[in-house]
């Protein structure tokens, strides 16, 4: 799922010396995530990897009469003003690329889209679930797409949405994006990974899984990599190329992990924690499957071997609540101050306890976890309790790394941790006392780097031959990462 940051975003200056680094050439980044969308303007050079954010938007589930679904159109609109924005800033962009979060499609015929796409929390796919293993039983599921089981999948998702049938394609959140600039209906491959029915060992679309759980393979369309460019956007926004990136925003992310060591870990953490492993090839034993761990695609073929950790959903659930509560919005950075002068807690709760996955009352839901009372208005309850959570959001990565070192055989000595958790101390610190292990947090802005980075590749901005590694050094020169060592 998406690991897209909640904190607001850090920016560059929006003119960066020419003179001085050399040519700086711009592109444009689209990235949404599952709280909050923006367009960014990313610069590159010789010495220079800056963003600059030129727009911010809300972004939520919005509630229908047949269940939670995404505002496309809402979403269609502040992308499309943030680009021109962008141009506006910097008419040298010379593309855009567009993230977002994974799973969640819309399908289309002749005229355009059918209906709004369901958002991933909707209840609806519990039977597409019971459907999907009466026919494939979830461990040949498994050996042959390699995904972890999440409810949400886009397999289970199909499954249950009887307008598949009748749909001309399906395309993926930032697909149907990509869509409304070019004309073109693609996939591009890191996303399409996450949707169950791609091979784990060939990266192609299993047409037979499809056919065999009642999914017709013509809904699927054909594939891109990143670096490829999909198509052109409409003059008014100066028929910019549209390059594929790693459209699945965690994928975008790894790419701008500054990996130290080949035995290093990563934790992309937002609303998610995806904690896991860059592999040359999947792991699909069933020590894994039972594990919960996942193989998705990654940019330049590698494979993103990890495990989806509840992140900081559970924190900024719990603090919408209390603003509600409050009739004001709750100072976050003032409450994990306080929080991180509270006692370490004596008890922990399950970060990945089903009953926490929706929308609604998160403190009630902890609390009833924890078998505690729930924390009213009183500053010094709400800083333990908040304590608590970022304890056991640690303790979750903590257990997920040591699960990862053992079924990939490494024995792990670093973690990285990109994205918007970077910017939690409490978090980053209990992270490294829980797994014994030092957390290099940083960069926050992982996501847009990564985009930046693919896109500046494919447009030649760096030479020819340039290696995954050699992005990521670029982002540990511009982003020198903040050292967490652990504590006994």
């Amino acid at each position: 799922m998406s690991s897209s940051s909640t904190a607001a975003s850090s920016t560059a200056a929006s003119s960066p010396a020419a003179g001085v680094h050399g040519a700086v050439r711009a592109v444009a980044a689209v990235d949404l995530g599952a709280t909050s969308g923006r367009v960014m303007i990313g610069r590159v050079g010789d010495g220079v990897l800056e963003l600059e954010q030129v727009a911010r938007f809300p972004n939520g589930p919005v509630r229908r009469p047949d269940g939670w679904h995404w505002d496309l159109e809402a979403l269609w609109g502040h992308v499309r003003a943030g680009l021109a924005e962008a141009l506006r800033r910097e008419p040298s962009i010379e593309s855009v690329g567009i993230d977002s979060w994974a799973v969640d499609y819309g399908l289309l015929d002749a005229e355009g889209l059918v209906a709004e796409p369901f958002h991933y929390r909707d209840e609806r796919t519990a039977a597409g679930v019971d459907a999907v293993h009466a026919v494939v039983p979830f461990e040949e599921l498994y050996r042959r797409n390699g995904l972890q089981f999440l409810p949400f999948n886009t397999l289970y998702q199909y499954a249950a949405d009887p307008r598949v049938a009748d749909a001309e394609v399906s395309l993926l959140i930032p697909d149907l994006l990509a869509e409304r600039l070019t004309g073109r209906r693609v996939a591009e491959r890191t996303n399409a990974s996450t949707t169950g029915l791609l091979a784990v060992d060939t990266g192609e679309w299993d047409l037979a899984l499809a056919t065999e759980v009642g999914i017709p393979a013509s809904v699927l369309p054909p594939l891109v990599d990143p670096g490829d460019t999909i198509g052109r956007a409409p003059a008014d926004l100066a028929e910019l190329p549209v390059v594929a990136v790693g459209s699945h925003d965690t994928a975008s992310a790894i790419v701008a992990v500054p990996l130290s060591t080949p035995d290093a870990a990563y934790i992309s953490c937002g609303t998610w924690g995806l904690v896991g492993l860059e592999l040359p090839a999947p792991i699909v034993s069933d020590a894994a499957r039972a594990a919960n761990f996942t193989n998705e695609g990654g940019v330049d073929g590698r494979v993103r071997f990890l495990h989806n950790v509840t992140g900081l959903w559970l924190l900024s659930e719990t603090v919408r609540a209390w603003s509600e509560t409050d009739g004001a919005p709750v100072d976050l950075p003032l409450l994990l101050a306080a929080a991180a002068d509270a006692p370490l807690p004596a008890r922990l709760f399950d970060a990945d306890d089903a009953s926490l996955a929706g929308p609604g009352d998160m403190p009630a839901r902890i609390a009833e976890l924890l078998g505690t009372p729930v924390p009213g208005a009183d500053a010094a309850e709400r800083a333990v309790f908040a304590r608590v959570i970022v304890e056991s959001i640690a303790d979750a990565f903590a257990r997920a790394v040591r699960t990862a070192g053992t079924l990939a055989d490494r024995s792990i000595d670093v973690i990285h941790l990109v994205g918007g958790g970077a910017l939690n101390a409490l978090l980053c610190q209990a992270t490294a006392d829980r797994s014994g292990l030092p957390v290099l947090a940083g960069p926050v802005e992982a996501t847009a780097l990564g985009n930046v980075l693919v896109q500046a590749r494919a447009r030649g901005c760096f030479g020819d031959d340039t290696s995954l590694e050699d992005l990521r050094r670029r982002v540990a020169e511009a982003y020198p990462p903040r050292r967490f060592a652990p504590r006994s």
